[in-house]
């Protein structure tokens, strides 16, 4: 009688591996630089009291990055049984870096200098987070079938836009700033990530890093002894609890809180789905509605419990891949911020830590995304790639050149287009083509890549949701009105009428509508699990720094 030797078990994804360690103190510190961000904001901007930001929007942060990022470690968890592999990294998760910004400057800073009263301010900020969760949410049922039809190299390319621009330039010139710390600290996280080269003891390139940098600080007498001191004694224990009395305050005058609120809900679900693509590129095809459905739950979580700081699936998912990550070090990030958020040692960290020993980690992460961008469509769609990122670099320059006027004590309308445009500033059309950039870019970059492939009808429909999207103020205006710059509208409709015009001359034209492989469509990738690793088209890999042990 012949016997049939049992099946192996099927291999699990580990809690932890070494590359979770280099993946956790990157993604750690990245969190960490941002909620030392949104603390100064809060407190010296708004001027909401230190008690109130440190006793509860630091610990309503924590409790949403804690629900998030353990989420995200179940969903790597569940992906990598699913498809049987072990090399399945979680979707990284933290506070969304443009909506801080946007957040204290465009809806609680206004407030609070015509008011004089920062929590009327701090309750218009939760209401405009609330407003961005329900909007995601929504945007959870959506978003695949938008994915679905959106090519690859303007979801890429649009994402390469961010992280060149608002995720690489500040922390590029914070280094520069202090180049003596910065560079070390560059050269350590770019060897270690880019060519697997081991340090001594197999030490986490990202703590050998941060112990670097902050070595030659402290040493360089870049930091202060008396700083220390005085924000030791900020620590606390700060327990989370529900402020609906704020939040339902803001919620009564919610309408002019909308024109931006909309726009960037949408932002925030499109830029996710750019960011899942991405993460699909490096051979990790989540399922977007659950990533969403995450994200917006953590942005009304969030409001009710005081923060007006929606949080958001982070760029970055293939940087940390590479660096050897997998399913530990988010939920291990979100862990440890949220303790320390608890604690209200923020301030005793950034005493501690100098930012430029920091921040290369953003530097590292920007260039990996912008390259995965070009290397994971096909080569003949890169110039889609490049006009998707252009309305986030427009974006870029036009908020620097705000916030240089700004300081001057003056604006760009004060100073005039003309006397800009005679000093070579060509304001008003960056200021135009960066509004709404996200959804700009993978306008524009559709556009571009059926016309590469031939598909004119495509193109000519894909203008026309430029135009009614510019006509309606989602892009290329500064808020969301009917005919809210219907001159770009114009323009894009006269763009997808020549389309139509070149598609009715290839129907009546012996000419294929392709010209070898190399013009291959990508396929858009399911949104359903499970989906075969081998029908993703991956980025060229580098060597893992750090093997999974």
């Amino acid at each position: 009688m012949s016997t049939t030797a049992p099946a192996a078990p099927a291999p699990t994804l580990p809690w932890w591996t070494r590359g979770d360690t280099n993946a956790f103190f990157g993604l750690a510190f990245n969190i960490l630089v941002n909620v030392l961000t949104l603390t100064s904001l809060m407190i010296f901007v708004v001027n909401v009291p230190a008690g109130d930001v440190l006793g509860t929007v630091l610990p309503a942060m924590g409790i949403a990055l804690v629900l998030g990022n353990v989420y995200y470690t179940y969903l790597a968890r569940r992906l990598a049984r699913r498809e049987n592999r072990t090399d399945v990294t979680a979707l990284p998760f933290g506070p969304s870096v443009p909506h801080m910004f946007i957040v204290v400057f465009v809806i609680m800073l206004p407030i609070f200098l015509s008011t004089g009263d920062p929590l009327k301010a701090w309750s218009a900020g939760l209401a405009w987070a609330f407003v961005i969760g329900v909007i995601v949410l929504i945007g959870a049922f959506v978003g695949p079938f938008i994915r679905r039809v959106t090519p690859r190299a303007a979801m890429l390319g649009t994402l390469a836009g961010i992280s060149l621009t608002f995720i690489s330039m500040r922390p590029a010139a914070q280094m520069w700033e202090y180049a003596w710390i910065g560079l070390p600290v560059l050269a350590i996280i770019l060897i270690g990530f880019f060519t697997g080269a081991k340090l001594p003891g197999n030490i986490p390139v990202g703590l050998a890093a941060l112990l670097v940098g902050t070595a030659i600080g402290w040493i360089g007498g870049a930091m202060s002894v008396p700083d220390v001191t005085a924000a030791a004694k900020d620590i606390a224990i700060a327990v989370p609890d529900l402020r609906f009395d704020l939040l339902f305050d803001g919620l009564r005058d919610l309408a002019p809180l909308l024109a931006t609120a909309i726009p960037l809900g949408v932002y925030n679900f499109t830029e996710a789905m750019s960011n899942v693509e991405s993460a699909a590129a490096a051979g990790d095809n989540y399922n977007l509605r659950s990533v969403l459905l995450a994200d917006g739950a953590g942005a009304v979580i969030g409001s009710a419990l005081g923060s007006p700081f929606p949080p958001a699936v982070y760029i970055g998912h293939p940087g940390w891949k590479d660096a050897g990550g997998r399913a530990g070090y988010s939920m291990a990030s979100g862990v440890l911020i949220a303790v320390l958020c608890f604690l209200g040692l923020f301030g005793l960290l950034s005493a501690l830590l100098p930012l430029p020993a920091i921040v290369p980690i953003l530097l590292y992460i920007g260039l990996l995304i912008g390259a995965q961008a070009f290397q994971a469509v096909p080569r003949i769609h890169a110039a889609a790639v490049v006009i998707a990122i252009l309305p986030n670099m427009a974006a870029w320059a036009a908020g620097l050149i705000d916030n240089s006027l700004a300081a001057a004590g003056t604006s760009a309308a004060e100073v005039g287009d003309e006397a800009l445009g005679n000093a070579g500033v060509v304001y008003a059309g960056l200021n135009t083509l960066g509004q709404g950039a996200v959804l700009a870019g993978l306008v524009l970059g559709a556009i571009l890549t059926f016309i590469i492939d031939r598909r004119f009808v495509s193109a000519a429909v894909a203008a026309a949701v430029g135009a009614l999207l510019s006509f309606i103020g989602l892009i290329h205006a500064p808020e969301v009105a009917w005919a809210a710059n219907p001159q770009v509208a114009l323009g894009y409709l006269l763009l997808g009428a020549v389309c139509l015009g070149y598609g009715l001359l290839a129907r009546g034209s012996a000419t294929p509508a392709v010209d070898g492989p190399e013009h291959a469509v990508t396929p858009p990738a399911a949104d359903a699990e499970p989906v075969a690793e081998s029908s993703v088209p991956a980025p060229r890999k580098v060597a893992a720094p750090e093997p999974a042990s």
